[in-house]
C-alpha cells in the first residue's frame, strides 16, 4: 500500500555538485545517468534511476518527468520506512 503524501515544494532548489561529505552522509545515493562520474563509497546502497533530461524542454513536457521522479521518492520513503515531510 501506498502513502499518499503531499506535494514537495522544490521551486528554490537546483542541481548541485556531489560531494565525498554528501554522499557518505546519505542513507541511499540516487544516480540519474551519471555512470562513472558519480562518486561510489563502498557500503553505500545506490539506485540508478533512468529518466529522461528535461533540459531544453518546455513545462508540459518536463511535468512527467517531475511526476516520476516524485513517485520514485515516496515509494522510496515507503521502502525504508522513512515520512514525508509536509
Amino acid at each position: 500500500m501506498t502513502t499518499s503524501y503531499p506535494r514537495i515544494d522544490i521551486s528554490s532548489e537546483y542541481p548541485k555538485l556531489w560531494t565525498d561529505e554528501g554522499v557518505r552522509a546519505a542513507v541511499v545515493v540516487i544516480t540519474m545517468g551519471c555512470g562513472d562520474a558519480c562518486p561510489v563509497i563502498p557500503g553505500h546502497r545506490y539506485l540508478e534511476w533512468p529518466v529522461d533530461d528535461p533540459a531544453g524542454l518546455d513545462l508540459p513536457a518536463v511535468r512527467p518527468i517531475r511526476d516520476d521522479i516524485e513517485r520514485r521518492v515516496q515509494h522510496l520513503l515507503d521502502d525504508i520506512h522513512v515520512p514525508a515531510r509536509a
